[in-house]
């Protein structure tokens, strides 16, 4: 499918916004965290869940909003997406009780749960082969600059208004895209999906929950022996259950959610193995801030500061290897990265309290990772794909990630509760190991892929 130049430019800007808004209201909940308690009264062992509903409910809708776009058309679903992250933008902003909260928080998830798998599928659908690195290099530039503006604009507008008004924002903004979307979105059905797997997303979405639940439900304080609690050993077993069953029923699935044949394709089994490793590496930001304060001795807010050069790299370095994709292909880029990205985190395991060599060290992971989590694996995916699997493919690959950063945060914390001292070093040196591990699955590679 092509469209002209001009309602190109319109379609990017469109999605550009909309994924950007989505992943404003996960950076944007820290610096409202204080008020939010206050407000609602709230135990502040609690209030992570305020990012973990969000995350939740965000996985449990992926698969089911980018298999309805196959067969209701993109626009119609990502319209539908918006509406529903607007609803629950409003009932936050209504919220007087903390159940409140997180239901509003759930619904939002759930609505940006649409977006962003849609928006990469659109990518593929309107552009060809030799531009969609570039494209989808600019989308992934969005997660940078949410982290970097978030904090900034809750600032701001904490300031001078309620932590309530953060959550009103997103409504005239999403009325405003969905008003653009039925102009400028195409919408085309694909008429060889005509049926929803609701066993395989149902049976995933239980799987995926109870994943989630069960490792936000360590202790970390405890060590190893959190593992061993009833509501941990629970939501996992629920979890361990239903990805066994989720195999059975798609094998059976005449339109399956997740193609167990994609994984015959070496091209997306690594796509997969390295969207997970990436969202283990985001889920080490969390700690990053820890380690500034406890290394330079400086205040949380300026630690926050110091995290710039992080950002600033991953924002400027998303667009730009997107480009460079397109002519030299992904194999190359992704390999640059890892070597990047083993490179900063040995840096900064070794920085001692040299700021020039933490800074360095910053915007050698910032590159590394625009290159993982901008356009790299989307590119992958979309390559090796057909027509009809797009925005599933592209699910998928937000789920690995997203498992990823979850396993990630359990792991890191447990490691940091049960070796205080040189925790850090041991973590940072982990990540640069297995990014270099990464660098020999790399090899495995396609080249450049020619011009469709």
């Amino acid at each position: 499918m092509q469209t002209d130049q001009k309602s190109n430019r319109a379609v990017v800007s469109l999605l550009f916004v909309g994924v950007l808004m989505g992943a404003l209201d996960i950076s944007i909940v820290g610096p409202a965290l204080p008020s939010i308690e206050t407000y609602l009264k709230l135990d502040p062992r609690y209030a992570g869940w305020i990012f973990s509903i969000y995350v939740l409910f965000n996985l449990t809708g992926i698969s089911l909003f980018a298999r309805m776009s196959d067969i209701y058309g993109r626009r119609n679903i990502y319209i539908l997406a918006l509406a529903i992250f607007a609803a629950g933008s409003l009932w936050v902003s209504l919220a007087g009780s903390f159940g409140s909260l997180l239901a509003g928080r759930a619904i939002q998830g759930f609505g940006a749960s649409g977006i962003f798998p849609v928006a990469s599928a659109l990518v593929g659908d309107l552009f060809p082969r030799e531009r969609r690195g570039r494209i989808l290099g600019l989308i992934g530039a969005v997660f940078g600059l949410a982290f970097l503006m978030g904090p900034f604009i809750a600032g701001v507008v904490l300031k001078y208004f309620q932590w309530h008004v953060l959550f009103v924002i997103n409504i005239p903004i999403s009325l405003v895209l969905i008003y653009f979307s039925m102009k400028v979105l195409p919408s085309v059905p694909d008429e060889n999906v005509k049926v929803v797997d609701w066993g395989g997303i149902i049976t995933l979405a239980i799987a995926l929950a109870g994943f989630t639940i069960g490792l936000n439900s360590i202790e970390t304080e405890k060590g190893l022996s959190g593992f061993t609690e009833l509501r941990v050993l629970v939501p996992l077993v629920v979890a361990a259950v239903s990805f066994t069953l989720l195999l059975f029923i798609e094998r059976r699935a005449r339109f399956p959610v997740i193609k167990l044949t994609f994984f015959i394709n070496r091209q997306i089994t690594i796509a997969g193995i390295l969207a997970f490793v990436t969202g283990v590496v985001q889920a080490t930001f969390v700690f990053i801030p820890t380690f500034v304060v406890q290394q330079f001795s400086v205040s949380p807010s300026t630690a926050s500061f110091m995290l710039t050069p992080f950002v600033l790299a991953t924002a400027l370095g998303s667009p730009l290897f997107g480009r460079m994709i397109d002519r030299y292909g992904a194999k190359r880029i992704i390999i640059a990265g890892l070597l990047l990205l083993a490179a900063g985190f040995y840096l900064i395991a070794v920085t001692g309290t040299s700021r020039e060599i933490y800074y360095l060290s910053g915007v050698l992971v910032g590159l590394g990772l625009s290159v993982l989590a901008g356009s790299s694996l989307r590119y992958i995916i979309l390559n090796n794909t057909s027509h009809e699997d797009r925005a599933t493919s592209q699910g998928m690959l937000t789920i690995f990630t997203s498992i990823g950063q979850i396993t990630g945060t359990a792991v890191i914390g447990l490691l940091f509760a049960s070796q205080v001292e040189g925790a850090f070093g041991t973590i940072f040196r982990g990540i640069a190991v297995m990014a270099a591990l990464m660098l020999f699955l790399s090899l495995r590679l396609e080249g450049k892929v020619r011009p469709a």
